[in-house]
């Protein structure tokens, strides 16, 4: 992805395949807690903490830092290593600083390096993280 315009957002990443989710937010809001619970599901690391995102004919894609590929922070763990999607086309973005209060939210966008990315926010659920994996695996349906 060299030679394309580029931005690094403190974010982490997890790819289902070549869809990824790029989780954004605060110091602690739970990015790379979130980012684990997803690799227990069988996603798969693309960046913690530091996400390089760049967008190839409209659609954006996520790489991490070479310093810290393969690595994620555990709270109260450590740094773990875990193998890592080299790159992924980021279909979904999560706010973790914002929490959704509707039970059927509208749908959202952010749009990150001029590519338009759906968005959604925390949900405060135990049934999260599954509801993103199967957003990665089948979209949200109208």
């Amino acid at each position: 992805m060299t030679g394309l315009p580029s931005e690094t957002l403190h974010a982490s990443c997890v790819a289902l395949g070549t869809n990824a989710v790029a989780i954004l937010g605060p110091s602690g809001s739970g990015k790379s807690a979130l980012a684990l619970q997803l690799m227990a599901f069988g996603c798969r690391l693309v960046s913690d903490d530091r996400t390089v995102l760049t967008c190839r004919d409209g659609a954006l894609f996520a790489f991490a830092p070479a310093a810290i590929q393969g690595r994620i922070e555990a709270r109260g763990i450590g740094i773990l290593a875990a193998e890592a999607t080299a790159t992924a086309h980021v279909i979904l973005a999560i706010d973790m600083g914002l929490t959704e209060a509707d039970r059927l939210p509208p749908e959202r966008t952010v749009t990150l390096l001029g590519c338009p990315v759906a968005l959604v926010h925390k949900v405060e659920s135990a049934h999260f993280p599954a509801a993103v994996l199967q957003y990665l695996k089948a979209g949200r349906s109208a």
